[in-house]
């Protein structure tokens, strides 16, 4: 298997797929391949790609922290997840949103749009007002379609979330998901704020993009402009953490999924953040977690219909098999140093089909 892989990853890498990679494919909690590729940065000087690389998760915020946060509070009977989110904010002016719930916002049935450039309004203003008044603004955007007609992904629904996580947990989102989960997993994951920052040295990063209004290549930093705004991150964006940290949680989730006792969550919640929601017809979306479907699915053609998984913007990804028990986690900084790469969107699906058949599968 080993061969084979590293031919292919070294393949994208003369294609400029990608400046670097680190691939973890696990069987189990038992890791079969482990591949660093390429190059962590290229700007303003070549460092090479190392496997304790840290990588701007970017949307895998979403899965793996976010949507974390906010079944650990169901678990802890803190929250419902069906319950309308016009019952932990108060006052609620929001009319055309107080049907919305955290069940909603976490499978993308809101009716909340994608994405809106929200930090050329918030940098005017100092970083303390602008979690609350991008929330503001959210709350006042149109939705773009009825809540549970339409699977729209959203940022704006995590980013609400996060708002959320915070009512009721009575902390900041990255203080609660380190005291739940993080430090007891005993990982290096992380949100990285303009104070925690301070404590890395930016070269043990993959660099991303070069940005035009920050006029640098962000490396140490979240890409996510919005994230970036908001003090480093938000409930959409700004985790950090290397390939063997995703794998941490993947498997502890995996094994919870299957029955292990756990304190961090029970087997229950962890089948319900894992399940596909039918408050959509045709939509692929569980909570927080994306499934297969459709034509060129990052995953590929060959991971079971009970598979979970996400891809973050920078060049991440994460996919579980469940009922083959396969995790491949492929980390890349496509970005790096402009994001009209997106080679990507084509070699993913082929690495996770050779991976497959390298496991008999197809």
């Amino acid at each position: 298997m080993r061969d084979s892989i590293r031919d292919l990853l070294e393949n994208g890498l003369r294609e400029e797929v990608y400046p670097g990679a680190v691939l973890i494919v696990a069987q189990g909690k038992q890791i079969v391949s482990l591949l660093n590729i390429g190059n962590r940065a290229l700007v303003p000087k070549h460092l090479p790609m190392e496997k304790e690389t840290i990588f701007d998760l970017a949307s895998l915020t979403k899965p793996l922290g976010t949507a974390l946060a906010c079944l650990k509070l169901v678990d802890q009977g803190l929250l419902d997840l069906d319950t309308a989110i016009s019952d932990f904010i108060e006052p609620f002016p929001w009319k055309d949103k107080v049907g919305l719930s955290t069940r909603l916002l976490l499978n993308h049935s809101a009716g909340l749009a994608h994405w809106k450039p929200f930090y050329r309004e918030l940098m005017r203003y100092p970083v303390e007002e602008r979690k609350p008044l991008v929330r503001r603004l959210i709350m006042e955007e149109p939705l773009l379609e009825a809540p549970k007609s339409v699977s729209l992904y959203s940022d704006l629904g995590f980013m609400l979330l996060e708002w959320i996580v915070e009512v009721i947990a009575e902390q900041d989102l990255s203080s609660f998901l380190d005291a739940a989960f993080y430090q007891p997993l005993g990982l290096e994951t992380l949100y990285l704020d303009h104070v925690t920052i301070a404590r890395y040295k930016k070269e043990r990063f993959a660099a991303t993009e070069y940005c035009a209004w920050r006029r640098q290549i962000v490396q140490g930093h979240v890409h996510d402009e919005n994230a970036h705004a908001l003090g480093g991150y938000s409930g959409h964006a700004g985790l950090f953490g290397t390939a063997q940290d995703v794998l941490t949680v993947a498997s502890t989730l995996v094994g919870i999924h299957g029955g292990a006792a756990s304190e961090l969550l029970s087997p229950e919640t962890v089948r319900t953040l894992f399940s596909r929601q039918s408050i959509v017809e045709g939509s692929t979306f569980a909570l927080g977690w994306d499934t297969p479907g459709g034509e060129n699915a990052s995953c590929g053609d060959l991971f079971s219909s009970n598979s979970v998984g996400h891809t973050g913007f920078t060049g991440t990804s994460l996919w579980i098999d469940l009922d083959k028990n396969i995790t491949v986690i492929f980390l890349t900084n496509r970005v790096h140093p402009t994001r009209s790469n997106e080679k990507i969107r084509e070699f993913r699906p082929k690495l996770h089909n050779l991976i497959m058949r390298e496991f008999g599968y197809g």
